[in-house]
C-alpha cells in the first residue's frame, strides 16, 4: 500500500516514514527541502534497509501537485507535514505562512476530493487551543484566537479539512494536534536538524551543549508557574511517528466513527523550560549557558494534553520519558557534529 508523506524529510515526517516502512508501507515522499535535506533518505535507509520514493518539489506549485497525483494514482493516504512552523518567524513574516501552509493543503484536497476513497492525517498543533482556561487541554477545548500566524494556519487548516469532509463523503480524515516534539530515533541515524539558527527549545540547547551556540535564551522567567518559565508537553518523536501510524491504520480499516476526527498526541505532563535544562544537564553532564530574556511574542503560559481520547480510540500512548527523549537528541547532536 502506498502513502504520500509530505514534507517526509523533515524531523516529524522521516520518522513517520520510517514507521511506516517498519509496518510494510511503501512510502513516496515530497520534500521541497527548505528546511531538509536528501541526505535523511540514507539515514531512513539505515534504520530501515529500504528507500522511499523521494521527488523534490514546492506543494505551492499546484501544476505540479496535479501532475504528481496523475502519475501516483495509487496512493491509499496522505499524512501532510509540510509547512512552515515557527511562531516567531509566522509573527515577522505572515504572508509566507498563510501562502506555504494554507495553499499547499487546499491543493492536497482537491487532488484527494476526486478519488473515490481517501485518507488523510493533517500535522495539526495545540497551538489550536491558545491559552486554554483548563490544564489539561481536552479535544473539547475551545479553540481560541490565534497568538501567532503560525497558529492561526493550523486552525484555519482544520476548519479547511473539516468543511471539506462534510461534503464530500469518500474523504476520510483526521487531524493530529500535538504538543512539544523532541529527541531523536534511538539509532542516531535521523534526528532534528533545522537549518540556520533553531527556533525550537531542544534544538538550540543541544547545539549550545555542544559548542555551536554560544548562549541559550530563555525566554521570560515571570510567568505564573513554578519556576516563572513556560510549561510545555514535550512528547518523543518516534512516539509522536507511531501516532500516526495507528491514525492512518483507523482511516484505512474505517474504524472512525465519522470521516473527520480530532485527536490530542502528547505526554499529559507538562514541564517548565528550566526543568528541560536541568533534565538535559543530568543525562549529557553538560552544563548549559543560558540566560533568562524578555518573553517571545505569541508564547503562551502553559500547554500540556489530556491524552485519554488518543489512549482509548487509538489504542496509543505515549512511552518515553523527558529524559530519554533529552538523551537521544543529544546522542543524534553528537554523531552529527563529531
Amino acid at each position: 500500500m502506498k502513502i504520500l508523506v509530505t514534507g517526509g524529510l523533515g524531523f516529524i515526517g522521516s520518522h513517520t516514514v520510517v514507521e511506516l516502512q517498519n509496518k510494510g508501507y511503501d512510502v513516496v515522499i515530497i520534500d521541497n527541502c527548505s528546511n531538509s535535506s536528501p541526505e535523511v533518505i540514507k539515514g531512513i535507509i539505515s534504520v530501515t534497509g529500504k528507500s522511499p520514493i523521494f521527488e523534490k518539489f514546492d506543494l505551492r506549485e499546484k501544476e505540479k501537485v496535479k501532475e504528481f497525483f496523475s502519475r501516483h494514482n495509487d496512493i491509499e493516504g496522505v499524512i501532510h507535514f509540510a509547512a512552515s512552523k515557527a511562531v516567531g518567524e509566522s509573527v515577522e513574516n505572515p504572508l509566507l505562512y498563510y501562502e506555504n501552509n494554507l495553499s499547499t493543503l487546499v491543493y492536497l484536497l482537491q487532488e484527494l476530493t476526486n478519488k473515490a476513497s481517501s485518507h488523510f492525517i493533517f500535522s495539526s498543533s495545540c497551538t489550536v487551543y491558545g491559552q486554554a482556561d483548563e490544564l489539561p487541554i481536552t479535544e473539547d477545548a475551545p479553540v481560541k484566537e490565534a497568538e501567532s500566524p503560525y497558529g492561526n494556519t493550523k486552525q484555519i487548516g482544520e476548519e479547511i479539512i473539516r468543511d471539506t469532509c462534510r461534503v464530500t463523503p469518500s474523504l476520510k480524515a483526521i487531524a493530529l494536534r500535538y504538543f512539544n516534539p523532541i529527541g531523536a530515533h534511538p539509532t542516531a541515524e535521523i534526528g532534528e536538524l533545522p537549518i540556520g539558527v533553531p527556533q525550537n527549545l531542544i534544538p538550540f540547547i543541544t547545539q549550545t551543549a555542544i559548542g555551536l551556540r554560544e548562549q541559550l535564551s530563555v525566554f521570560g522567567d515571570d510567568y505564573p508557574t513554578s519556576d516563572g518559565t513556560c510549561i510545555r508537553d514535550y512528547i518523543h518523536v518516534v512516539d509522536l511517528a507511531k501516532a500516526h501510524v495507528v491514525a492512518l491504520q483507523r482511516l484505512l480499516e474505517s474504524k472512525n466513527t465519522s470521516n473527520y476526527e480530532v485527536f490530542n498526541v502528547g505526554t499529559g505532563t507538562g514541564s517548565t523550560v528550566l526543568e528541560v535544562i536541568q533534565s538535559f544537564e543530568k543525562v549529557s553532564g553538560k552544563k548549559l549557558n543560558y540566560k533568562i530574556v524578555d518573553r517571545r511574542e505569541g508564547d503562551i503560559t502553559a500547554a500540556y494534553a489530556d491524552t485519554s481520547k488518543a489512549n482509548n480510540d487509538l489504542g496509543w500512548k505515549a512511552q518515553s520519558s523527558l529524559d530519554n527523549s533529552l538523551s537521544s537528541a543529544w546522542k543524534w547532536e553528537q554523531k552529527v557534529r563529531n
